[in-house]
C-alpha cells in the first residue's frame, strides 16, 4: 500500500522528501534529465488519485516540455573563420564517425536487458523457420533500430520506459512509465522510431549497393514497408501519435503527400495510410501547429514510399 487506508498518512514520506530534494537539487544545477527521473520515481511512491501525484505529474511535464524545446546536440563542430575548407571536412568527418559510434554503443547497450535480447531471440526463431536466418535477423534487427529510436527520444525527454518487447507475428513495443498528454512531445517520441527506421532500410540499401546481395535488397523494402505501416494514423501507431500534433490544414497537407507518393509509386499500403489520414483530417485537431511533426512525418512518407518500391536487379 502506498497510504494508510485508515489516516491517508503517506507510507514512502520518508523517500518522498529525499526524491523531492534531490530532483530539486538537480533542476537548480540545470539538470533536467535527472531531475524529471528523480520525479518519476517519486510517482512511483504516490496514491494515482492523491493531490501530490497531480502537482508531480505536472512538474514531470513541465520538465518533459522544457526537454523537447532544446535543441538537439549537433556532433559537427563549428568551423574556425580562415580555416581551410579540407581542414573542417575532416574536423566533421571524425566528428560524424564519433557521433555514429556512440550511437553504435547506445543500439549495443539495449540488448543488455535480458527481457529484450529472450523476446528477441524467440522473435528471431520464428522468423527464421518461415524465411531463413538471412532475412529474419535482418528483420529482427531493423525493428530493433526502430524501437531504440522511441528509447532515444524518451532518454532525451528524462521520461522512463521499459525496454524494446518483442512480440512474434505483432513485432515489437516500448512500454512506456509516464503518461505523455503534450502533443508536440508526444509525436516526437512516436516519429523517432520510423527516423531510426528509415535510418536501418537505408543502410540496408547502401550494403546492397555495395554487395549486389539481393538478401540486403529484401531487408531494405520490408524494413521501409514495416515502417510505413506504422505510420498509420490509428490506434498507437507512430503515425496516430505524429497525427496527435497537427492542426488540420497540416494534416491535409500529409494527405496530399501520401496521395502523392502513391501516384509516384503506386505503393499500396499507401492506400491506407492515406484513408485513415483522411478521416483523421476531419476529426477535431490541435490548435497550435506543430511545423517540426508535418516536416518529419512529409519527408518519412516520401522516402519509405520510395524505399518500399525502389526496382532492385539481382
Amino acid at each position: 500500500m502506498l497510504s494508510c487506508p485508515a489516516c491517508s498518512a503517506l507510507v514512502h514520506a520518508g523517500r518522498l522528501k529525499e526524491l523531492a530534494r534531490v530532483a530539486d537539487a538537480h533542476e537548480a544545477a540545470g539538470q533536467l534529465v535527472e531531475a524529471s527521473h528523480a520525479w518519476q520515481e517519486a510517482l512511483d511512491l504516490l496514491p494515482p488519485n492523491s493531490q501530490q501525484y497531480a502537482v508531480i505529474s505536472a512538474r514531470v511535464g513541465d520538465i518533459t516540455k522544457r526537454l523537447a524545446a532544446q535543441p538537439a546536440a549537433t556532433a559537427l563542430p563549428a568551423a574556425a573563420p580562415g580555416e581551410p575548407w579540407w581542414r573542417r571536412g575532416w574536423g566533421a568527418l571524425i566528428a560524424l564517425l564519433v557521433f555514429s559510434l556512440g550511437k553504435l554503443k547506445f543500439l549495443l547497450l539495449g540488448l543488455t536487458k535480458l527481457s529484450t535480447f529472450v523476446s528477441m531471440f524467440a522473435f528471431f526463431g520464428v522468423y527464421w523457420n518461415l524465411y531463413g536466418w538471412p532475412l529474419a535477423l535482418g528483420l529482427v534487427i531493423s525493428i530493433y533500430i526502430h524501437e531504440m529510436g522511441h528509447v532515444a527520444m524518451l532518454r532525451r525527454l528524462g521520461i522512463r520506459a521499459g525496454a524494446p518487447l518483442f512480440i512474434p507475428g505483432l513485432g515489437a513495443l516500448v512500454l512506456l512509465k509516464t503518461h505523455i498528454s503534450d502533443p508536440s512531445v508526444d509525436a516526437k517520441i512516436g516519429l523517432a522510431g520510423p527516423v531510426w527506421g528509415l535510418g536501418a532500410g537505408l543502410a540496408a540499401y547502401v550494403v546492397y549497393l555495395v554487395t549486389g546481395t539481393m538478401t540486403w535488397a529484401a531487408i531494405a523494402q520490408l524494413t521501409a514497408f514495416i515502417n510505413l505501416f506504422n505510420l498509420i494514423p490509428i490506434w498507437q501507431l507512430d503515425g496516430s501519435r505524429g497525427f496527435h500534433a497537427l492542426a488540420v490544414w497540416q494534416r491535409w497537407v500529409v494527405v496530399a503527400v501520401i496521395g502523392t507518393a502513391y501516384l509516384v509509386t503506386s505503393q499500396k499500403i499507401l492506400l491506407i495510410v492515406g484513408a485513415v489520414a483522411l478521416y483523421r483530417a476531419f476529426q477535431r485537431a490541435v490548435i497550435k501547429p506543430d511545423y517540426g511533426a508535418m516536416v518529419t512525418f512529409v519527408v518519412l512518407v516520401a522516402a519509405l514510399a520510395w524505399l518500399s518500391t525502389v526496382h532492385y536487379v539481382g
